[in-house]
């Protein structure tokens, strides 16, 4: 007497390529978003840090991210890392580079944006205040 082979139920495969799929959905939801509060958080520079005119340019990111400083100022970025990084702003521009310095001097109150286009997340603002 020979014993029947088990044949799969109907569906059964069905169902679990359902379960697998919502599964990794659920898995790739869950990681875009921690994805996007990173960039976020990576995209604002923060408060910016008073007293300070260098500005270190790493693998990828300024630091400190944000600065303060009085009218008439030379800001200087030194470039720290091993990645070609540039400093780009609305006035200025800084050739891409892995190694130097570039400097810019703000002569008039405002915030001033810049970035590394090589790096969309790496973000920094020069806060130019009046001299006392």
């Amino acid at each position: 007497m020979t014993t029947p082979a088990l044949q799969p139920q109907k569906g059964s495969r069905r169902r679990k390529i359902v379960i697998i799929a919502s599964a990794a959905v659920i898995l790739l939801a869950a990681l875009a978003g921690g994805a996007a509060l990173i960039v976020r958080a990576e995209l604002d520079p923060g408060p910016p840090v008073a007293g300070v005119t260098t500005v270190a340019v790493r693998d990828q990111e300024f630091v400190p991210a944000a600065i303060e400083v009085p009218a008439g100022t030379t800001v200087t970025w030194q470039w720290e890392g091993d990645e070609g990084h540039n400093v780009v702003g609305d006035a200025f521009e800084s050739p891409t580079q892995t190694d130097g310095t570039f400097s810019q001097t703000f002569g008039e109150p405002g915030t001033y944006a810049y970035e590394c286009t090589l790096h969309f997340f790496m973000r920094g603002e020069v806060v130019v205040v009046a001299p006392n």
